[in-house]
């Protein structure tokens, strides 16, 4: 089992506060797969907006933190190293439950193929054993 902490995760992806969306990675295989965790929490940065009433974490998040975690699997392969994984799309993402403080985002992204720089991979977001949210996505690292 491979184990990060947020100074691991930030030792293999760019990303910092407030953008960094993955609090720990529980298991991941270089160039195959990963699984992560998000606290949602009512101090995050948007929280105050979306919706003052009615905190609900927004898809376009939700959907980055899968990536996150899909960037863990892509970039700790030793040739990504140092490199950057961005969107190159979204594919057939479907959100079935919303997302509030209090809940903890179980985040999965399994790498489905690689062609040089580019990489797909299949992504699920769960809270508890409901599915809050699942799709394609298509990574491109520089």
């Amino acid at each position: 089992m491979r184990a990060l902490d947020r100074e691991g995760i930030k030792a293999i992806i760019p990303h910092r506060e407030p953008f960094l969306l993955v609090d720990r990675i529980e298991d991941y295989v270089p160039g195959e797969w990963a699984v992560g965790y998000l606290e949602v929490t009512s101090d995050m940065f948007w929280v105050p907006g979306h919706f003052p009433e009615y905190a609900v974490m927004p898809g376009v998040l939700i959907v980055e933190a899968c990536a996150q975690v899909g960037s863990v699997a892509l970039l700790s392969m030793p040739e990504n190293q140092g490199k950057v994984g961005f969107f190159g799309g979204i594919d057939g993402v479907r959100f079935k439950r919303q997302v509030r403080p209090g809940d903890t985002l179980r985040l999965e992204c399994r790498i489905t193929k690689r062609r040089g720089p580019i990489g797909f991979g299949e992504a699920k977001a769960w809270v508890g054993e409901e599915l809050a949210c699942a799709g394609e996505l298509m990574f491109a690292v520089k």
